[in-house]
């Protein structure tokens, strides 16, 4: 049985990092956003991914530091769905094509919660042409598109610490939803 929706609203005020806590022993979210522009920026990696018409693909990455990197190809109108990346830093940047990030202004509660309801003024909008790039901290909730109906797109994406777990939301309105939490055996 899901639990009442809860009223969120965006944060009194963020970090000045923007990364929360200290991350010494790995990289910053501004060398993972450096790792992405120039592995974006790399024709022979970007050649490398192999192309799917229907379905995204990847390829693992060896990122800076000791963080998880992808190379991820997305057909014409494919995306994530709505999803964040736990307590992990991250960047990405697009290399062909455009993609469109739909993201929420507004920290998540880690646990307790199955549907939270989202107060006007969360919602953010993003479009990355190629060669855009953008890095975000920890609990950020976005989820990421190609909504061209017939250009291929290529982006390079960053995390750390390496991704703990994902989850996954429906959102129908106002309304956020928890549907499933995943673990990295389940996309590896």
């Amino acid at each position: 049985m899901s639990q009442p929706a809860q009223p969120l609203s965006p944060p009194a005020a963020p970090h000045a990092d923007g990364e929360g806590a200290s991350r010494s022993s790995g990289p910053s979210a501004a060398e993972l956003l450096d790792f992405v522009r120039r592995a974006a920026a790399d024709s022979e990696l970007i050649a490398s991914l192999p192309r799917d018409p229907e379905g995204r693909t990847w390829l693992r990455l060896d990122g800076p530091r000791g963080s998880e990197a992808w190379l991820i190809g997305w057909p014409p109108g494919t995306g994530t769905g709505w999803h964040d990346h736990a307590e992990s830093l991250g960047a990405f940047a697009t290399a062909e094509g455009e993609l469109t990030e739909y993201s929420l202004a507004v920290r998540l509660p880690s646990s307790g919660w199955r549907s939270l309801e989202l107060n006007e003024g969360v919602d953010r909008e993003r479009r990355l042409p190629g060669g855009s790039a953008r890095a975000f901290g920890a609990h950020h909730v976005h989820e990421v598109l190609n909504e061209s109906a017939t250009e291929h797109a290529v982006s390079v994406h960053a995390y750390y610490p390496p991704l703990p777990l994902m989850r996954r939301f429906s959102r129908s309105g106002a309304v956020l939803r928890l549907e499933q939490v995943e673990r990295p055996e389940d996309w590896q």
